[in-house]
């Protein structure tokens, strides 16, 4: 991205060239450039290949390769791998892994079929096949990424577009396995859906349907003011959908009011689901969360959902994952409010700090939407939410399991009690 054969004039800066690179191999997409007027086609083509590599994950590529060298993953690297993908360990693991890719493949296919008959009306056929793939590996990556100036606010009203690039973002965010199981028992090759898949598919379900009715009654006379009815209902669901780590966009972001921003706040903190292309604490996460406190309310020592008990270390696990997550979003937070130049009064200011938490959490979410912040931020600014991509792509996941692996049991002391609450 650096070299100038990645440009179309002047060579980027190295800031924002890391930037771009960041936010794409992280599938996040924030950008602090113009990808339409700044980037070269080869620049193009670099992002594309950075975004489809980071959303599979190199841990898919490089179990392929192996495979296809004929070597073997040592049992760590099986074990790292496994813990990316599924739930529990399986023993038909590198089937999973090949029908993966395959799944990506025809998923992103499919969608570039789609997104080429809607663009072939407005480009010449080369160019919309162009802006098909990019767009539609981009969605299934939960990237963001689109070579369009405004994103995808030209095509607020196409239910073509529209429903193409959700179902794509909803694909790519739910999980492979989830994908994989959920074929499975179509195909009568699987008795039942584990507990994960349930609690994925009800949880995204709800979060998408919960997002589109606060986003229209909070926005019809806002944003949504003037737009027909299958406008508006469109528009809010595909802000509900792309908070779940795509940051697409078909209104203006800056513009929404701020009980909508806390809510795309949320949804963005929350993300996708494990083992997919997004980001986020994921839906099972949150949802143990929510039946913790349903359990502890109810006088339950244990987590219960549908006749099964959730192992207290993946409770304990889950609790260290969003409070760390809570913590690099506060810490990010006041890095970009303690770096911001001084040159307004501390009340013409106050909207910064909504914009800078907004774009933490968005860094952190890999979501990529953005306030109309991203290009203003300075050096060490970016540097900071460049930090923030990687570490919400693969920091929370990576830290735990880092954490209960190289765990040492320690000397027990005598028990003292602390006030708490």
């Amino acid at each position: 991205m650096w070299l100038p054969f990645s440009t179309n004039q002047k060579s980027l800066s190295f800031v924002d060239a890391l930037f771009t690179s960041a936010s794409a191999v992280c599938v996040t997409g924030l950008a602090s450039i113009d990808l339409s007027k700044d980037l070269s086609l080869t620049g193009q083509i670099i992002t594309l290949i950075l975004f489809q590599v980071g959303g599979l994950g190199i841990i898919t590529f490089s179990i392929v390769l192996f495979a296809l060298m004929g070597r073997g993953v040592s049992f760590k690297g099986r074990e790292i791998a496994q813990s990316a993908f599924l739930h529990t360990p399986r023993s038909d693991f590198y089937i999973i892994v090949k029908k993966v890719l395959l799944y990506s493949f025809v998923i992103e296919a499919s969608g570039t079929f789609f997104l080429f008959l809607r663009f072939i009306q407005d480009f010449p056929p080369v160019l919309a096949f162009y802006h098909a793939v990019y767009n539609a590996v981009s969605a299934f990556n939960n990237c963001g990424y689109s070579l369009f100036t405004n994103n995808l606010m030209a095509y607020q009203s196409d239910v073509l577009v529209n429903v193409t690039i959700m179902v794509l973002i909803i694909l790519g965010g739910i999980g492979f396995i989830v994908l994989y199981e959920v074929l499975a028992k179509l195909r009568g090759q699987e008795k039942r859906l584990s507990i994960h898949t349930k609690i994925v598919l009800t949880t995204t379900a709800f979060l998408i349907l919960l997002g589109t009715v606060c986003f229209y009654f909070m926005e019809m006379n806002n944003v949504l003011k003037g737009m027909n009815l299958k406008t508006s209902i469109l528009a809010s669901f595909f802000q509900a959908v792309v908070p779940r780590t795509a940051g697409f966009n078909t209104v203006d972001i800056g513009a929404l009011t701020n009980s909508t921003l806390l809510i795309v706040m949320i949804l963005m903190f929350i993300g996708a689901s494990p083992g997919s292309t997004g980001g986020g604490i994921k839906t099972t996460s949150f949802t143990l969360l929510m039946l913790l406190i349903i359990n502890r309310i109810r006088g339950n020592e244990n987590v219960n959902i549908a006749n099964r008990t959730i192992p207290k270390d993946t409770m304990e696990k889950t609790i260290y994952i969003i409070f760390a997550s809570a913590f690099c979003v506060g810490l990010i937070t006041s890095v970009l409010l303690l770096t911001s130049s001084g040159d307004t009064t501390p009340l013409a200011s106050r909207h910064k700090f909504v914009e800078y938490l907004f774009e933490t959490v968005s860094a952190f979410g890999t979501v990529g939407l953005s306030m109309n912040l991203t290009p203003k931020l300075n050096d060490i600014q970016k540097y900071a939410i460049i930090f923030m991509m990687f570490a919400g792509r693969v920091g929370p996941l990576t830290l735990a399991f880092a954490w209960y692996s190289s765990r040492r049991r320690g000397l027990t002391y005598a028990e003292e009690s602390v006030m708490v609450g």
